[in-house]
């Protein structure tokens, strides 16, 4: 297990898994957060469905003038290339990052994927309220970081 890794949440704006809004990514090292980054995406056509808004509180009116992906990969993909990422749910988040670099005709970065779903079998608002991580449930970033202090306890970090 590497004691390096990326955390990473994905919110999207539509059933479409490649329809991502917002990104979430933090880089752990050896138990120590060096890195935060929450993005604004556009997404295709800046399409919303009013389900997905209602669990993340994100429109239209606040990614129109946001970057699309492909904008934004080559700033971040650094941290997906040959290193751990860990998501709370991989199974969506993987799949997003596959749809959305598909949809942008973009290369998908080597890498080893970790879940703490997986791991701890509960949903990420329990297991933070169990161990007393702050979660601002649904945003990105938050999502992240509940993920990565999960994946150091884990770890034993």
């Amino acid at each position: 297990m590497s004691h390096i890794f990326t955390a990473l949440d994905f919110e999207t704006a539509n059933s479409n898994g490649y329809s991502v809004c917002q990104i979430g990514i933090v880089k752990v090292m050896f138990g120590v957060v060096t890195e935060r980054v929450s993005i604004l995406v556009q997404p295709p056509n800046n399409e919303y469905h009013y389900w997905n808004t209602k669990v993340h509180g994100i429109t239209a009116m606040n990614t129109r003038n946001a970057p699309t992906f492909d904008e934004v990969w080559d700033d971040i993909s650094h941290f997906f290339e040959g290193q751990t990422v860990v998501a709370h749910n991989g199974k969506f988040d993987f799949s997003c990052l596959a749809k959305v670099l598909d949809y942008y005709q973009l290369p998908h970065p080597k890498y080893v994927k970790q879940c703490t779903y997986v791991i701890f079998k509960k949903g990420l608002k329990k297991l933070c309220d169990e161990h007393g991580i702050h979660l601002n449930h649904h945003d990105a970033l938050s999502d992240a970081e509940a993920c990565a202090t999960l994946y150091m306890k884990h770890l034993g970090l």
